[in-house]
C-alpha cells in the first residue's frame, strides 16, 4: 500500500514535500548520494518503422522511415543514460537497428546487425534494444543493419556529457547535425537483390544529402537544401555523421575555417583545417567560429566524394548554405538584392595525399582526463587482407561480373557467408554445429605482391568463420588493402570496441621495419577507420566485452558481397566479465 492511501490529497502533497526536504538535506549532508544519482537516467524511444512518400529530384518514392522521418529521429542522451527503444516493424521488409559506436558492454543483444547478434524483427512485430551507455559521450548515429536499408534509416545519437561537465573545448553557442546521405531515385531494395543474382556492381547513387536534402547542384533541389543561420561572431558545433552508403566524403565551407575536436565520439587534440575527410560509419565534431560581422554573401556548405577505385561513383556535389543573420539596416537593403553565393575549394576526388595528412592529425588527447589506453603489448596478432575478389557463375546462368563471374569480396580471401540464424544465439546455447566454424585464418592463405601485381586466382573462398578470442586479449590487426580487381579505400568499424589507430603507410606491410614506428602514445581512437588505398592500417584493441561483435567495411556494396568477418569474445571470469542472457522479447528467425 503507497502512501497515498493513508492520507488525504492535501496531507499525501505535505507528506511528499517533507520527504523531498528530508533528500534534499541528505544530500547536502552526503553529496556522495547526489554521485549515486548521477548514475544516469532511463530514457523511452519508440521507433515505428513505417513507409512513407518522399520526393526528391522531382520525384516521389515510398522510402522505409522511422515515424515518418528523413533522416529518423534524433536520440538524445548523456553518458551514463539507460536507453529502451522500442522498434515496432510495420513494414514488408524484416528490420534490425544498429546504434552505431555504442560500445554494448555486455549487452551485445542489443547491437542490432542481422543474423550476427539477432534475429530481424519480421513484419507486425517488435523488439526493445535496452543498453547503458558506459563511458562515452559526443556524436554517434543508427542505422538500420539489414540489407541495403539503412539508405533511408538512420538518425543521429547525440551523448551529451554527464551532467555539469563542461566539454574540453569552448562551449558553443548552438550544436548543429550535418548528416550525410545518398539518394537513389530506384528501390535500392531491388537494385541489391538484382545485382547479388546477376554478379553486377549496383547503380551508383543520384544525389548526396545534407540532412536529407541534395541542395542546389541537383535537378529541381533549390528548394530541397540545409539552411545554416549564423549570428555573427558566434561559435557552432557542427555534430557531422557520414550515412551515405558508398562513398567517403570531402566536406568544406566557403571562406571558413573548422577545427577538429572529436571524432568517433572520442575528443582528439583539436586541429584546423579547411576540409575534413569523413567516410561512411565515421562521426567528425567541428567548431565553426563565424565571422565577427556579417559580410554581404552566402557561402555553400558542400561535399562530394574521396574516391580511389576504377569503379563508377556518384561524382556529384551535395550543397547546403551558411546565411549571417544581418543587422536590421543591410536586411531590409540585401532583401531587394541577391547576396553573392562564395564556394569552398575541394579536393580531387582521388586526392589520397590530403586524406593520408588529413587521418594523419587526428590524435587522442591523451590526458589524465581523457586518457589513451593503447594496449602496449599484444597476446594476439592478425594479418588480415581486406578487398576485391570474384565468385565462379552458378550453372545455366549468365553473370554480369568480369569474364561471366560475380563480383565478391573478402577478408583473408574469405567471403563471409551469413547464416540464417543469429551467431550469438548460436554462441550462448552452445549451437555453433552447422552454424560457423572458429578457424577464421590469423593470415592470408598465402603470401604475393597485396599492392602490385595480383595472382592469377582471384576466385575467393566462402564461409561463415569467425575468430575465438579469451576475454581481456591484447588483439593486433593489421589490415592491408589488395590490388585484386583494384586497390580502394575501404572504411573498417568494427562492433563493440574502440580501437586505436597505431600505424598506417602505402605498399605492402613490413613486419619487421613498420611496427618501430607505431604511434603507442597518442594514436586516434575510433570505430571506423579507412584502410588507405594500396595501403595498410594497423589496430589495437582490448577485447573486454563479452559476444560476437561484427567487423565489416562500411561500404555497403563491398559488406554485400562479403568483406566481413566477426570476432567471438568468451566470458571472462568475473560476474561483471560474462554476456547477460537474451531478452524474452528477442526475435525469433
Amino acid at each position: 500500500m503507497g502512501p497515498s492511501n493513508y492520507f488525504p490529497p492535501s496531507a499525501s502533497l505535505k507528506y511528499s514535500m517533507v520527504v523531498l526536504a528530508i533528500l534534499f538535506a541528505a544530500v547536502l549532508v552526503f553529496p556522495e548520494l547526489a554521485l549515486a544519482k548521477n548514475a544516469g537516467i532511463t530514457r523511452h524511444y519508440k521507433f515505428n518503422i513505417k513507409m512513407q512518400n518522399v520526393t526528391r529530384l522531382c520525384q516521389t518514392k515510398s522510402i522505409v522511415t522511422v515515424n515518418g522521418q528523413f533522416p529518423g529521429p534524433r536520440i538524445i542522451a548523456r553518458e551514463g543514460d539507460h536507453l529502451l527503444i522500442k522498434v515496432v516493424n510495420h513494414v514488408k521488409y524484416n528490420m534490425t537497428i544498429h546504434w552505431h559506436g555504442i560500445r554494448q558492454l555486455r549487452s551485445g543483444w542489443a547491437d542490432g546487425p542481422a543474423y550476427i547478434t539477432q534475429c530481424p524483427i519480421q513484419t507486425g512485430h517488435s523488439y526493445v534494444y535496452n543498453f547503458t551507455v558506459t563511458g562515452q559521450r559526443g556524436t554517434l548515429f543508427w542505422h538500420a543493419h539489414i540489407s541495403w536499408l539503412r539508405a533511408t534509416v538512420y538518425g543521429p545519437i547525440v551523448i551529451l556529457p554527464k551532467k555539469h561537465v563542461p566539454y574540453p573545448f569552448p562551449q558553443p553557442h548552438k550544436e548543429v547535425p550535418i548528416i550525410f546521405g545518398e539518394w537513389w531515385k530506384t528501390d535500392t531494395e531491388k537494385m541489391i537483390s538484382q545485382a547479388l543474382k546477376t554478379g553486377a556492381a549496383p547503380n551508383v547513387s543520384d544525389a548526396y544529402t545534407i540532412n536529407g536534402l541534395p541542395g542546389p547542384s541537383y535537378n529541381c533541389s533549390a528548394k530541397d537544401t540545409f539552411k545554416l543561420k549564423v549570428k555573427p561572431g558566434k561559435t557552432y558545433l557542427l555534430r557531422m555523421i557520414n550515412a551515405a552508403l558508398n562513398d567517403e566524403l570531402f566536406f568544406s565551407i566557403a571562406n571558413h575555417t573548422l577545427t577538429v575536436v572529436e571524432t568517433d565520439a572520442v575528443y582528439v587534440k583539436p586541429f584546423k583545417t579547411k576540409v575534413v575527410l569523413i567516410t561512411p560509419g565515421q562521426t567528425t565534431n567541428v567548431l565553426l567560429k563565424v565571422k565577427s560581422k556579417a559580410p554581404n554573401a552566402n557561402f555553400l556548405i558542400a561535399a562530394r566524394p574521396y574516391a580511389t577505385g576504377p569503379a563508377a561513383f556518384d561524382n556529384t556535389t551535395t550543397g547546403g548554405i551558411l546565411e549571417y543573420e544581418q543587422p536590421a539596416s543591410s536586411a531590409s537593403k540585401n532583401r531587394t538584392r541577391k547576396l553573392t553565393l562564395l564556394k569552398p575549394a575541394l579536393p580531387r576526388f582521388n586526392d589520397t595525399n590530403f586524406a593520408t595528412k588529413f587521418s594523419n592529425q587526428i590524435r587522442s588527447l591523451a590526458t589524465a582526463k581523457f586518457p589513451a589506453n593503447v594496449p602496449k603489448k599484444v597476446d594476439r596478432r592478425f594479418f588480415f587482407t581486406v578487398g576485391l575478389g570474384l565468385n565462379p557463375c552458378p550453372k545455366n546462368q549468365t553473370c554480369q561480373g568480369p569474364n561471366n563471374t560475380m563480383l565478391a569480396a573478402s577478408i583473408n580471401n574469405v567471403s563471409f557467408v551469413q547464416p540464417n540464424v543469429s551467431l550469438l544465439q548460436s554462441h550462448f546455447f552452445n549451437k555453433s554445429k552447422g552454424v560457423y566454424t572458429t578457424d577464421f585464418p590469423a593470415n592470408p592463405p598465402f603470401k604475393f605482391n597485396y599492392t602490385g601485381t595480383p595472382p592469377k586466382n582471384l576466385m575467393v573462398n566462402s564461409g561463415t568463420k569467425v575468430v575465438s578470442l579469451p576475454f581481456n586479449s591484447r588483439v593486433e590487426v593489421v589490415m592491408q588493402d589488395t590490388s585484386i580487381i583494384a586497390a580502394e579505400s575501404h572504411p573498417l568499424h568494427l562492433h563493440g570496441f574502440n580501437f586505436f589507430v597505431v600505424g598506417q603507410g602505402f605498399g605492402n606491410f613490413d613486419p619487421n621495419k613498420d611496427p618501430a614506428k607505431f604511434n603507442l602514445v597518442d594514436p586516434a581512437e575510433r570505430n571506423t577507420v579507412g584502410v588507405p588505398s594500396g595501403g595498410w592500417v594497423a589496430i589495437r584493441f582490448l577485447a573486454d566485452n563479452p559476444g560476437v561483435w561484427f567487423m565489416h567495411c562500411h561500404l555497403e556494396v563491398h559488406t554485400s558481397w562479403g568483406l566481413k568477418m566477426a570476432w567471438l569474445v568468451m566470458d571472462g571470469k568475473g560476474p561483471k566479465q560474462k554476456l547477460q542472457p537474451p531478452p524474452s522479447d528477442l526475435p525469433k528467425c
